[in-house]
Formats: C-alpha cells, sequence, structure tokens
C-alpha cells in the first residue's frame, strides 16, 4: 500500500557555521542521504519541505547592501521566493545524485508555492520569527540605529535576531497540483520557507511582508495533500519533557491531548520546540493521522522501528 509522507526539513539540514553556497549544497547532500532511506521503503510518496530564516535574512542584507534607484532591493515575500528557489534547486541536486547512487528510479521536482494568510492576522502586530544571522548585544544596537523599522530580540539566549511578522497558514494555492504530483510518483519539494505568503482577495493576490513558521506550513500541506504522516525533522532524536532539568524524560509516545497539557505547562521554548509540537498536533487533530518528531540522522532508526516523539490522536 503506498504510503504519503511529508516532511519538514530543520535548518541544521541545510546551513552549517559557513554560510556560502558551497557548504550549504554539502550539508544538503549529506541531509539527501538520510531522506532518500524513506524511498528506499518502496511505495512511499515523498514530499519535503524546509526552512529559510536563515538564508532569507541574509538575502535581505544583501539586497539592502546593493539597493539603489536603478536596482532597488526586493520584498521579503519575493526573496522568500528567491531562497526557495535556491534551496530548492540544492536539494533537487543532492537528491537525484544520491537516487541514481542507489540505482532508484524517482523522479524529482521543486514546486514554487504560494501560502494564504489572513491579512487580519494579530502576527502582523507582533512580529515573532527570527530571520538572518545572530547579533552580539553591541551589533544589535547598531543595526537598530540603521535600521529603526526593524524589530530586534534576544533569541533563546543565543544572541539577537531580527523577528518579522509570522501568520498562520490558512490555505496553500499549489495544493492540488502538489497532490497529483506526488499521486504521479514525483518525489516533491514543496512550500519551502513556509511557503511565500499571499493574502487572497477574490481574484486578487498580494504577497506580504512576512515569513510563515515551515512546520505550520508543512502540517497545512500534510492535511490538504491527505498525507499518511507529517515527518517534522529537527536536532533532536526525542521531544522531551523538563528539558536540561534532573528529571529530564524523553516522550516517545503522547496523545494530542497529553502534549497539549505539557505545552500549557510552558514545557516547551516558543523559539524552538514549541511551534513544532503545536504544527504535529495541529495536523493529528485535523487528520486523526500520525505525526513524528524526531532527528535527521534518527531517520534510519524511525523507519526501521519507530523510534522517535510520536504525536498521535
Amino acid at each position: 500500500m503506498t504510503k504519503r509522507i511529508v516532511v519538514a526539513l530543520g535548518g541544521n539540514a541545510i546551513l552549517t557555521d559557513d554560510p556560502s553556497a558551497e557548504a550549504q549544497q554539502t550539508a544538503l547532500q549529506q541531509t539527501a542521504k538520510y531522506l532518500v532511506n524513506f524511498l528506499e521503503m518502496g511505495d512511499v510518496q515523498l514530499v519535503l519541505t524546509h526552512g529559510n530564516g536563515p538564508q532569507v535574512g541574509n538575502l535581505v542584507l544583501q539586497q539592502l547592501d546593493g539597493s539603489s534607484a536603478k536596482n532597488p532591493a526586493m520584498p521579503l515575500d519575493t526573496v522568500g521566493a528567491m531562497t526557495q528557489g535556491e534551496i530548492g534547486l540544492w536539494l533537487a541536486d543532492a537528491l537525484n545524485e544520491e537516487i541514481i547512487s542507489r540505482g532508484l528510479d524517482q523522479k524529482v521536482a521543486t514546486v514554487l508555492t504560494r501560502t494564504v494568510v489572513d491579512a487580519n492576522d494579530a502576527a502582523f502586530e507582533q512580529p515573532t520569527k527570527p530571520i538572518g544571522p545572530f547579533y552580539t548585544a553591541e551589533e544589535a544596537k547598531t543595526v537598530r540605529d540603521e535600521h529603526p523599522d526593524w524589530t530586534i530580540v534576544e533569541d533563546a539566549g543565543r544572541g539577537y535576531r531580527r523577528v518579522v511578522p509570522s501568520p498562520k497558514p490558512i490555505s496553500i494555492m499549489e495544493a492540488d497540483a502538489i497532490r497529483t504530483l506526488a499521486q504521479e510518483g514525483v518525489t516533491l519539494i514543496a512550500a519551502g520557507g513556509g511557503g511565500v505568503p499571499v493574502v487572497r482577495k477574490d481574484n486578487d493576490i498580494t504577497g506580504v511582508e512576512a515569513v510563515i513558521d515551515k512546520d505550520f506550513t508543512a502540517a497545512k500541506l500534510a492535511e490538504l495533500v491527505e498525507a499518511d504522516e507529517l515527518v517534522i525533522l529537527t536536532a533532536v532524536q526525542y521531544v522531551t519533557k523538563d528539558f536540561k532539568k534532573p528529571t529530564q524524560e524523553d516522550i516517545k509516545q503522547a496523545t494530542v491531548a497529553e502534549m497539549q497539557a505539557l505545552v500549557d505547562e510552558g514545557q516547551f521554548p516558543a523559539g524552538s520546540m514549541k511551534p513544532k509540537v503545536e504544527a504535529a498536533m495541529s495536523f493529528v487533530t485535523a487528520t486523526g493521522r500520525n505525526a513524528v518528531i524526531t532527528s535527521l540522522d534518527n531517520i534510519a532508526a524511525y523507519l526501521e522501528n519507530g523510534d522517535g516523539t510520536v504525536i498521535t490522536a
């Protein structure tokens, strides 16, 4: 029986300490080795999504540095589309290379994806999505002086970053096309960076200055393409309770109600694990199907024996 799986890649699957194109391509070549394990199972329709927070922030800075009247910087939604293209290219190349090396017969395609959001979403009044590089406190002050319209905040004790609005996805314009291609057996890279955020009114489609959380978009995409499972890949093997405390405990399986109780306790940091848990819960609640949170390097163990954090209805 064919199984359709949507996989959301964390930033660690793409970006290392070196932000060069070569380094990111090298990271994705390693990522592809893990992902092709899904295809080796046989009878799997794979749809991949990915983040773009560092890349979109870096490209915005490049745009501003070179901006002039004759060569103006592009708006944030357009820059999001640019990074969808670059990461989609690199990941498709890496997947093709790994697929061929294993003797598999699999087509790969990247779909530029638009995600519909609500123009009245409260997120536009309270930016929360980090993009771009980390700054020291001194660097952050300089950035604020240079860009007084930006919101710069401390990011989980790791430094300071620019944050932008992150509205929740309502729908995905290319969902039907993605589902059709998946049914044809094409491995897809779609909704990169959460998709290009757009507001839709009648026949008018307008891009907006925002970056959508890729995990929430992955959950919405998985729902709309009728995926059998959502897999969210991050830096750790399990979601944990009481993280970094003597009472720390791995969560290997939990219901939506049990996870919601932990969210309500404040167990998960807003800037890291909380959106992943909430996105996984939203998919399970909408579909009744399972969602999994685990690490990229744990894929083989997950495929073999279900190892990871499994959230059920």
